[in-house]
This record gives C-alpha cells, sequence and structure tokens, in this order.
C-alpha cells in the first residue's frame, strides 16, 4: 500500500470520528436512536423458537408499549411480559413489586388503583420522555399488540394470586380472541394449578430459578412446561423433560455464545432482551 493511501485511511477514519462526536454532542438523541437501528442476532438459532423477554427491552423501555411493537416488528415468536392484579381489581403490565427501578417512584402496584397508575408516565431508556406511550400497559393493550403482529402471548402472572384472578384474566384473554395463542408462566405453582381447574387446556410454564429436582419433578407430575434460569440448566434437565413430554423455555439469555450451548442443550425456546 502506497504512503498517501495509508495517509488517506487515517484521514477519512478521523473524519468519520470527528463527525459522530460532534453528532453525539450537539444531537445526544441521535446516539440513542442510532442504538436502536442495531440489533443483535442468532444467527443460526435452527428450530429454538425466540422470545423478547419484556418486549424487545435491550433497545426500548421493558413492559411498554414501544417495546412490544418494536418486538412484534421483529422475527420473535412471542413477546413476553408480567401481569398485576391492581388494588381495585384490575390487570396492568409491570415486572416489579414497585415502580423504584423503573421510574424512582416509591409506589407498590398492587397497593395502587389501576387509574392512579395508568396516569404515570416515564422517561425512556436514555433518561428523555421523548417517546409517546411510556405507561404502564393494559392486559388488554399488550394482547392487542401480540394480535396485530401474531406473536404468541407469553405472561407471567406475577406473585400468587386467587383463582377468580387467575380465571379473569384467562377470561378477558379469551374474549380478545388469544387465548389459544397465549402461554402462561408463573413463579407460584399454585397460579398454574388454579388455571387449570377451569381451563385444563391452557398452555402453561413453570418458572425456575435452580430447576431442583423436587421443581422438575413438580412440572412433570403437573404436566406443566419449564421455564428455567439458562445458569443452572443442563442437558440433562432438558432430556429428562423432553422424556415426560415437556417443552423447555430459557430465561434470561442474552450473549450469542451462550445461546449457542444452550441451543446445543435442546432447548425448545430462547428468552432474550436482545438477542433474536
Amino acid at each position: 500500500m502506497e504512503p498517501w493511501q495509508i495517509i488517506a485511511i487515517v484521514l477519512a477514519a478521523l473524519l468519520v470520528f470527528c463527525v459522530t462526536s460532534v453528532l453525539v454532542v450537539v444531537f445526544p438523541q441521535w446516539k440513542a436512536s442510532e442504538k436502536r437501528r442495531k440489533q443483535v442476532r442468532i444467527w443460526d438459532k435452527g428450530e429454538v423458537k425466540m422470545i423478547a423477554h419484556r418486549g424487545l427491552s435491550g433497545l426500548y423501555m421493558e413492559n411498554t408499549l414501544p417495546a412490544f411493537e418494536a418486538a412484534g416488528q421483529r422475527s420473535y415468536y412471542g413477546i413476553e411480559t408480567d401481569v398485576h392484579v391492581t388494588k381495585d381489581g384490575k390487570f396492568i403490565v409491570a415486572h416489579d413489586d414497585d415502580l423504584k427501578r423503573i421510574a424512582g417512584l416509591d409506589i407498590v402496584i398492587e397497593e395502587t388503583t389501576y387509574e392512579e397508575l395508568r396516569a404515570l408516565r416515564f422517561k425512556d431508556m436514555n433518561g428523555k420522555s421523548e417517546e409517546k406511550n411510556l405507561y404502564l400497559p393494559s392486559l388488554n393493550e399488550y394482547i392487542e399488540v401480540c394480535k396485530k403482529y401474531d406473536k404468541q402471548a407469553i405472561l407471567e402472572l406475577k406473585n400468587e394470586m386467587k383463582a377468580e384472578e387467575v380465571w379473569a384474566i384467562a377470561e378477558a384473554i379469551k374474549a380478545q380472541g388469544w387465548y389459544e395463542r397465549t402461554t402462561f408462566i408463573s413463579f407460584a405453582g399454585e397460579n398454574l394449578l388454579r388455571l387449570r381447574e377451569k381451563y385444563a387446556d391452557a398452555d402453561a410454564q413453570f418458572l425456575a430459578e435452580d430447576s431442583t429436582d423436587e421443581e422438575i419433578e413438580f412440572m412433570i407430575q403437573n404436566k406443566l412446561d419449564a421455564d428455567l434460569c439458562w445458569t443452572h440448566l443442563t442437558k440433562a434437565k432438558v432430556d429428562r423433560l423432553h422424556a415426560a413430554g415437556l417443552k423447555v423455555n430459557c430465561w434470561t439469555v442474552d450473549g450469542r455464545v451462550c445461546a449457542t450451548l444452550i441451543k446445543s442443550c435442546g432447548v425448545d425456546f430462547i428468552t432474550s432482551n436482545i438477542l433474536e
């Protein structure tokens, strides 16, 4: 390579660096929007079906309509979210029990009315309030996004609920015509057993962090598919569950190397914040 060619390449690189720096300083929102155009992908996911954890939460504010819409516009099999019962017995979408982490508000969701929660507005991941629809979605809104993009709804029932509350959630989804395309998941096994009391055909997965022998036996005995933390997942556990006729989901896998290792264990689904 000629010396002048080397100098030209260096100057071009410096020009790109300077222009990018100016854009970030003068238009800070450019940096955030540029980030959103990037998407990490599993190029060879094989038969594994990908699920967007709390929507496309690696790029958008978790469990909001923008996160659900972004996931819907991509190739995900399903969109995962969480539902709470409010103080007045209505259903609202959020992960944590309170709003301290996502909004800095000392508000406990299940001790607050639906209307009070719906009136709140949040900042986006870049600290700005530029995005529309940054509020706690209703269960109805979440299901409508899944229907709009023909995505499986992966719905976590947060905390232990009364049987009537679990049934009311299923009935609400049935009224929207998306019951057959909804997978109910929960760390509270009682929620899933109560669901099956009235809806014996409900698609359900038991969430387990440690996936102990006792937890796996609970899934097998109650014919509940598995939703396991990837850090405790092994091929032997997957094989045992498959031998019992159960499917295996795995959460929350954000690295391509980890996803490839998990895929080699034979899982059916991978839940991720960012991988597609």
